[in-house]
């Protein structure tokens, strides 16, 4: 089959959170499995100068967004084996940063309209085309109202991946005609809660909707986690299915990690102990056996944060320290820094994002805490499993997906099921009473290395959809 997946990022391209390790990754997946598997982005300027210069120009075209006529070049560059198309207009990404501009409904209807036109002038036909948040929402929606009978496109299935229903492209409905150029007759496509909703346009059209998680894709379907599109989801549950995220096991594992002070696996597990020595002498933490417990997120209370908050002091009195990486709202910043100011040899806490740092988290804590509101799928609880840190998780999405609970004494972390704090709090106790009982502890710290959070596993699950769509079949 010739799958292209379109994506407004992808790693190591742009990135700005994990759609761009998705894209970055589960292409190479599914091409390992003997399909053909290609990327298109956006081509912005942030784009490293070492990368660009790999680029290959192909050609230039015009593409319609509304009465305008609109250059688009194309460019192309293989990356890890996959082949990457690079949609280029400095008018639209010619800017510093990815999202939050004025125009971003414009830009990404004239990303969704140069997808298609590019297919007239690469030698690639895509039997399937997977769309990736309301960035790519459009495209199948253009393609069932413009090219669906045109020749070079027929029988071109459409798959949309939803990573984050929060964020849906939703518009006044003047953009229809004067930005999408999509006739006044068309609107019921698009048209939900008396504005123009791109999301709902792909819902609508696309022959497939997958979310990154099993438990997510029912979990949209409620009110409570679906920011308004529970109402059409439920009447499109036919097409609904959900497919769990993996994480790149070469890029995190502990065997070959360059950043860690020592080198370890599940079958010798030695090494962890220097790397939570030196994690501590970094963060200039008290040195000793006490468990520590990991949080890198971003500092907003979906994340969980208010949870955290409210029994911070006595998670810490069960005997645990912290080290925080991340950032995020003013008050949660203050919160932490202040915890850190009165638990000086007991909290750290680094205001920002610094990825080597993550990773030396990950790999020198215990346990790693991400007791979220919602989570479509998470991978910072499957990461810190492959360090062997073991993750206190909220059941909720990827992290119900992927954690078990190990009150039985066969899981591979410990969870939670009701947003509470103090049944947050249980999860830590218990999490201490095991870490205390040294035998225990080291065979759960065994399974949580070796569950198995390879792409390989998704790759099979969305190449059954695409089979389940196409003419291959």
């Amino acid at each position: 089959m010739n799958i292209l997946f379109a994506a407004s990022e992808a790693v190591p391209f742009a990135a700005s959170g994990g759609l761009a390790d998705v894209i970055g990754s589960l292409p190479r997946a599914i091409r390992d499995k003997g399909h053909d598997c290609r990327v298109v982005i956006p081509l912005y300027r942030s784009m490293r100068p070492e990368l660009r210069a790999q680029l290959t120009f192909l050609t230039n075209i015009t593409v319609d967004v509304s009465w305008r006529k609109q250059y688009c070049g194309i460019f192309t560059a293989i990356w890890c084996g996959v082949t990457y198309y690079f949609i280029d207009n400095e008018y639209y990404f010619g800017r510093e940063g990815l999202y939050g501009f004025y125009d971003d409904c414009e830009r990404f209807v004239f990303f969704s309209r140069a997808v298609l036109e590019m297919l007239r002038y690469i030698d690639f036909a895509p039997d399937i085309i997977n769309g990736n948040d309301w960035q790519t929402a459009l495209i199948p929606v253009f393609y069932q109202v413009f090219y669906k009978y045109q020749q070079g496109y027929q029988d071109i299935k459409h798959v949309f991946t939803i990573h984050n229903i929060q964020y849906q492209g939703s518009y006044g409905r003047e953009v229809l005609n004067e930005v999408m150029g999509i006739p006044l007759y068309h609107m019921g496509i698009l048209e939900y809660d008396g504005a123009i909703n791109m999301m709902k346009g792909a819902i609508e059209t696309a022959d497939k909707i997958t979310t990154v998680s099993p438990s997510y894709a029912w979990e949209i379907l409620d009110p409570w986690y679906s920011h308004g599109l529970d109402r059409i989801l439920v009447n499109k549950q036919y097409k609904l299915t959900g497919i769990l995220n993996g994480i790149d096991q070469e890029l995190y594992n502990p065997e070959t990690d360059a950043l860690l002070a020592a080198h370890y696996s599940a079958d010798k597990p030695e090494g962890k102990k220097a790397c939570k020595e030196a994690l501590l002498q970094e963060l200039a933490l008290q040195e000793g056996d006490e468990p520590v417990i990991g949080i890198v997120t971003r500092f907003v209370s979906h994340k969980g944060i208010d949870l955290i908050r409210f029994v911070f002091e006595d998670i810490m009195n069960l005997g645990y320290k912290f080290a925080i990486l991340g950032s995020g709202e003013k008050i949660y910043e203050d919160f932490f820094s202040e915890m850190q100011f009165r638990y000086p040899h007991q909290v750290s806490v680094t205001l920002g994002f610094q990825p080597d740092l993550a990773k030396k988290i990950y790999a020198g804590c215990d346990m790693f805490l991400m007791p979220s509101q919602s989570e479509p799928c998470g991978l910072a609880q499957m990461i810190s499993m492959r360090y062997g840190t073991v993750p206190i998780v909220r059941e909720t999405g990827g992290l119900r997906d992927s954690v078990k609970d190990n009150g039985d004494g066969d899981g591979n972390g410990f969870t939670f099921k009701t947003y509470n704090a103090h049944d947050m709090l249980d999860a830590c106790r218990r999490a201490k009473e095991c870490y205390d009982d040294a035998e225990q502890w080291k065979a759960l710290v065994d399974r949580a290395m070796r569950s198995d959070f390879s792409w390989s596993n998704s790759a099979d699950a969305y190449v059954a959809v695409y089979k389940e769509l196409s003419r291959h079949n």
